[in-house]
């Protein structure tokens, strides 16, 4: 079997683990040692960690720390466009559909929701707001220590804190964060795949794949992948109670229809 994974990478990680024992005529059991015999917590964490090793020796031609005042617009066009496409099909590889879905169900059932994402991320909390906000899902977002520190203050288990973070490393989040685990509230993290402080302290983790260049890659391809995962984990959810959401969405599209203006 290590050896099937050796050969078949790429099979691997798009394979269910009832397929790939299939595969290679060993038990689930198996391939669950064999995956903590390496390191990992499991077989979907292989796959991350699979997947990952992939994107690293397949680097795309056009990296942003090569661009420079002379780049012509094409370059730009390709460069960027390939990133940002490249950071999307990763994330497909190693976002995990169990996760996905926990987080979903754990959101429809919360009494309240909380999005926490400083800086970039921030942006991407004000875009699941908005997302949320049209199916009757309320919530409230913390941008900065003040704003979060408040709302984990009166979180409780009946509530969800959703926390956004390309490094996961957010020192003031990282500190919200503790007040929320404290308060027994469930917490959710979407952060780059990696080891990180703030996938420790979530009980779900959504993680997506974006490589991590300086300044100008890593505001633009992580932002990309962040702004997927956030339109998959709407989508699954919106799902979940699919005749009254559509309801919800056809309604507050309504609302907002600009309507011709007489003058």
């Amino acid at each position: 079997m290590a050896q099937y994974i050796i050969d078949y990478p790429h099979e691997t990680i798009n394979s269910s683990i009832q397929h790939l024992a299939h595969l290679t005529n060993v038990s689930e059991a198996t391939i669950v040692r064999l995956s903590k015999k390496i390191k990992c917590k499991g077989f979907q964490d292989l796959k991350m960690e699979i997947a990952m090793a992939l994107n690293s020796n397949n680097e795309i031609e056009y990296d942003y720390e090569e661009l420079n005042i002379n780049d012509s617009n094409e370059s730009v066009i390709n460069s960027i466009s390939q990133s940002n496409a490249k950071s999307i099909r990763n994330t497909a590889q190693i976002l995990s559909p169990v996760a996905l879905e926990q987080a979903a169900l754990m959101i429809h059932q919360a009494r309240k929701i909380c999005v926490f994402g400083i800086g970039a991320s921030s942006i991407i909390a004000e875009d699941l707001k908005q997302k949320l906000t049209r199916i009757d899902k309320w919530c409230e977002i913390g941008k900065s220590y003040d704003e979060q520190a408040t709302l984990s203050a009166n979180v409780t288990k009946d509530d969800v804190v959703i926390a956004i973070s390309n490094t996961g490393q957010t020192e003031d989040i990282l500190q919200s964060l503790a007040l929320a685990h404290k308060a027994a509230a469930q917490i959710i993290s979407i952060t780059k795949y990696s080891n990180n402080d703030v996938a420790d302290l979530a009980n779900i983790n959504l993680f997506y794949s974006s490589s991590e260049k300086p300044v100008r890659s890593a505001a633009m391809s992580s932002r990309i992948a962040m702004l997927n995962v956030i339109d998959i984990l709407f989508v699954s959810l919106a799902s979940r109670d699919y005749e009254r959401h559509t309801k919800l969405l056809e309604r507050t599209r309504q609302a907002v229809k600009v309507k011709k203006r007489k003058y």
